[in-house]
């Protein structure tokens, strides 16, 4: 599993980053301290048709559905 950090970065970043790892890995671990982070998150993955997990407050797992 890749790990992305994106710490810091305000919406809309965490997801590009997120969307530009998914492009080379099946599954990454994103952190994102931005409060609008974890909704990007997970519609960024239901718009890909990837599973998306919100593992804490700044902890997101994306991953290729099998």
């Amino acid at each position: 599993m890749l790990h992305v950090n994106a710490r810091g970065m305000k919406c809309p970043w965490p997801a590009l980053r997120a969307a530009r790892a998914m492009r080379e890995a099946d599954a990454i671990l994103i952190e994102a301290d931005d409060p609008i982070a974890p909704s990007e998150l997970e519609a960024l993955a239901q718009q890909q048709g990837w599973d998306f997990a919100a593992l804490d407050a700044c902890r997101f797992s994306l991953r290729r559905a099998a």
